[in-house]
This record gives structure tokens, sequence and C-alpha cells, in this order.
């Protein structure tokens, strides 16, 4: 686990739909801990809020709610690996409401259709604009809705590959293999998908992983415990990305 990852982990504060803040004096703060190993404790003195993951409820008839043991989990492993402050749960948002700019990682899965409305369209595009971050899972199934909707939210911005070297694949944990395979589904290698602004990534597409059936309880799927905390640590990798940007 790399220390200096945790570095910006104090950067988030809640937002409103006027824009994104940000902590300075925390940042320096904690780029100076980072240089003793005082970051776990410094995170939590300079956090003013637990910070949370959003389940984005959307309609089309997938199911957004699934795997909802997995996400409690990757919160509690994100508290362990970080020392970061987050909630016990995740919190359900959806696009048009307010409480949509107090998450700084929107979380989607499913196994069939997505649709977004027009408002919700402009609601996500502006999130994502204004320094939100997505990561889409397809939970197998969801792809083909996920990448018609994803262009008709940033249709000048293509999916493209992350590349391995990549943050999100080293921020904490060392994945210099990338996206872990958690499940076979068509047995095509686990793909990272992203969507770059100006440089920053700001959509990820976790593509035939199953990321969150990783994150289950390990009776549900009953997957070895290997590829659990492999799955695990893309998640922690992808929140510490997610709020530490500045």
């Amino acid at each position: 686990m790399k220390h200096l990852a945790i570095a910006m982990l104090t950067l988030w504060i809640p937002h409103t739909p006027g824009g994104w803040g940000a902590l300075a004096a925390a940042r320096g703060m904690a780029a100076r801990a980072s240089s003793i190993g005082g970051l776990p404790a410094l995170a939590r003195r300079l956090s003013p809020a637990p910070l949370t993951i959003g389940r984005l409820h959307y309609d089309g008839g997938g199911d957004w709610y699934a795997n909802p043991s997995s996400l409690p989990n990757l919160l509690r492993a994100i508290r362990a690996g970080t020392g970061l402050v987050v909630s016990e749960r995740e919190r359900v948002v959806q696009l048009t409401e307010s409480d949509l700019w107090d998450v700084p990682y929107l979380y989607m899965t499913g196994h069939g259709n997505v649709v977004f409305s027009d408002r919700e369209i402009a609601a996500l595009r502006r999130y994502l604009l204004q320094g939100g971050f997505l990561h889409a899972d397809d939970n197998y199934g969801m792809d083909e809705a996920f990448r018609r909707e994803i262009q008709r939210v940033l249709p000048d911005h293509p999916l493209v590959e992350v590349p391995l070297d990549h943050p999100v694949y080293h921020i904490v944990y060392e994945l210099a293999a990338g996206l872990p395979k958690v499940h076979e589904h068509d047995g095509k290698p686990a793909q990272g998908f992203g969507v770059f602004l100006d440089g920053r990534l700001a959509v990820y597409y976790s593509y035939q992983s199953d990321l969150g059936d990783g994150w289950e309880d390990p009776t549900v799927h009953g997957d070895p415990a290997e590829i659990r905390e492999a799955a695990l640590q893309m998640g922690v990798n992808l929140f510490a990305y997610a709020v530490s940007r500045p």
C-alpha cells in the first residue's frame, strides 16, 4: 500500500450544484504528513464529514440495486486501507436530486437496461464536468445500454481503454495487471474503459470484470479470497482517485 496515495484524500468536501470546493490548507498539511507517515490520523482530523459512495438509482428496468452487500464491504475496505473517515453504507441518489452533489464517487451497476431522461443527462454532464466521478460496473447485461447513455451524456468524449500506468491501478494498491477478472461472463478479459475530460479520468467503466460481485459477502458467490481481495483493492483505488484529484 502507498501512503502517498492518501496525501490528497482530505480534499473532498460536500458541494452544491454551484461548483466544487477544495481544502487548500489541508492539501499542504497532508502532503507534509505524507513524508512522516502520519496520513491516516491526519485524514481523520481534517475530513469535515464522513465520505460515502452514491449508488445511482436510474430508470429503464435494470436492477440498479444489485449486489446489496457490495458497497458496505467496499466502504469498510476503504476505511481499513486508507484511514479515511467514510460512512457505513452508501447513499442512494438520483441524478436530478441535490444530494448528487454530496457524493464524490457515483456508482452504477445492473444487469439490464439504463435510460436517462434529458434532465438526467444534463445533470450528469454537469456533475462530471465540474469534477464528479462516475464508476459504471457492468454486472453482465448493462454494456449496450451504458455505452448508449454515456454517449448521450458526453458525445464529444469517447470511451477509451485506461492505460495500465494510470493512477487508478497504483494509487493505493499496486494492480500492475489492471482491472481484476472476477467472473467469467463471456470469457473475455476484464477491461477498464474511461472517459477523460481535460486529462482527468471522469468516468471509469469496468467491463467483463464484475467488481461488485467481488465486493459482496464471501458466501454470496463463493469467490476465492484472493479474487475478492483484488476486487476490493481495485475499488479502494477508484475511490481514492475520485476523492484525491486536485
